[in-house]
């Protein structure tokens, strides 16, 4: 028999590389990888295991891949409700986060992000936003995976003076984490409206250089694209293209709720991969990203959940079942986005917009083992006819078991191993009082 270190045997096993799941069976774990997936009345006779996990109730999936988000603005959860986009920046984000925005907020959220995200599933990330260097360390520490698109901005900051500044130090970043194997780096533009042509060109120069990705809000409002056609004569993604931007593959363009032809054409010429965040666009009144026409237009969409203070969680199961129900009703077509579509949405297609199919998103032998398992014998959900229509219909992130990222358990029944949650939610009320009490 071989040795490995974890052995996981699950009533259902979904590979994503096939839509419908593996009954009875067993994935083979070791160093990290996965390296064997087979039938488990066969699976002692040919492993032995340091771990084995028997999941007799359980679906063993790939962990969700959360292609955007803003992991340290989950401390201002909840904060500025209910008001539009610009409001809700100009207002409040803005004014909250130059009083508070600093290293140990940045670390301390997301460590409260990485909490919730292990929690409800997600093994792989996206973030964007200031002192990613802060984060960075925080996800390395906690042997997450993550993308780190540190924003750029025209206008100064507490962590950057104009947009050069900015991206010097994502360049520096980028060359600091160059050879780690769960944290990468590319560069997060905020958006068109907040970065001029100049400072586009320069990122491209330096993404290029270094063969790092782009991911920017893009057609996220209708103001946005009315703004730029009178300013440029030019719809932000005709703008973008022009400048060079989407050719930093993958590019991927957050939001994407205001599409016409034109953009459509742009998008699929230059492999651009939408990332679509259904409930952040909805609470912010924003638009809705009509994913049947891209996907059939030959589009990859993937899924993001955006920040907890405008979604108001990172809870990719949510944003799976609100992607599949909303694009049947912006589509009229009640065959739209079907359950493994949505799910591969979250996973493997969200892989390949990072450029990592061959490492995450599937469970294949050669693959590494970031792993997640739906416990489905609550009472919720019974009774069970299809487990694949059931993940994404009627799960919730509290079915989310266990967790792994590169074969290391990060959650066994709902208990995180390397996160202290009392410590944790002690930090959280300081920063609470720290922002109720800013200037």
């Amino acid at each position: 028999m071989k040795q490995v270190d974890t052995l996981i045997s699950a009533r259902w096993v979904l590979t994503v590389e096939d839509n419908q799941p593996l009954e009875h069976h067993s994935v083979a774990i070791h160093e990290g990888k996965i390296v064997d997936i087979l039938p488990s009345s066969t699976a002692h006779d040919q492993y032995t295991a340091k771990e084995h996990h028997q999941l007799n109730d359980h679906m063993l999936m790939p962990g969700f891949v959360n292609l955007h988000g803003h992991a340290p603005m989950t401390l201002f959860r909840g904060l500025a409700d209910d008001l539009p986009l610009m409001t809700w920046l100009n207002d409040h984000i803005w004014p909250a986060e130059g009083q508070c925005m600093s290293p140990d907020f940045v670390a301390d959220g997301t460590e409260l992000a990485a909490a919730e995200m292990i929690r409800s599933g997600t093994t792989a990330y996206c973030d964007h936003y200031f002192f990613c260097e802060s984060s960075a360390e925080t996800a390395d520490r906690l042997g997450l995976r993550a993308r780190f698109y540190p924003c750029t901005l025209e206008f100064p900051t507490p962590h950057g003076s104009c947009a050069s500044d900015y991206l010097k130090k994502n360049e520096a970043l980028f060359k600091r984490y160059e050879s780690n194997s769960l944290i990468s780096v590319g560069f997060g533009p905020h958006a068109p409206y907040t970065v001029n042509d100049d400072s586009f060109r320069e990122m491209v120069q330096m993404a290029k250089g270094l063969g790092a990705s782009i991911q920017i809000h893009l057609h996220e409002t209708a103001h946005e694209v009315n703004e730029s056609l009178e300013k440029f004569k030019k719809r932000p993604s005709e703008r973008l293209a022009e400048l060079g931007v989407f050719d930093c593959a993958p590019f991927q363009a957050v939001h994407v709720t205001q599409v016409e032809d034109v953009d459509i054409e742009l998008f699929k010429a230059h492999n651009v991969f939408v990332v679509h965040c259904p409930e952040s666009n909805l609470k912010l009144a924003s638009g809705f990203c009509p994913v049947d026409r891209l996907q059939k237009a030959g589009v990859s969409v993937c899924l993001g959940t955006d920040g907890a203070a405008s979604n108001n969680d990172l809870d990719m199961l949510g944003e799976m079942r609100t992607a599949a129900m909303l694009a049947k009703a912006v589509g009229n077509n009640a065959e739209a986005l079907p359950a493994f579509e949505a799910i591969k949405m979250a996973t493997l297609t969200g892989a390949r917009a990072l450029g990592l199919e061959d490492k995450i998103g599937s469970i294949k032998a050669g693959k590494e083992a970031d792993l997640i398992a739906i416990d489905f014998s609550q009472i919720e959900s019974q009774p069970l006819y299809d487990p694949v229509s059931h993940l994404v219909y009627c799960t919730t992130a509290d079915k989310v078991s266990h967790t792994w990222i590169q074969g290391n358990l990060k959650m066994a029944n709902r208990v995180l191993t390397d996160i202290d949650s009392e410590a944790l939610k002690a930090k959280v009320s300081n920063w609470r009082s720290k922002v109720l009490n800013r200037a």
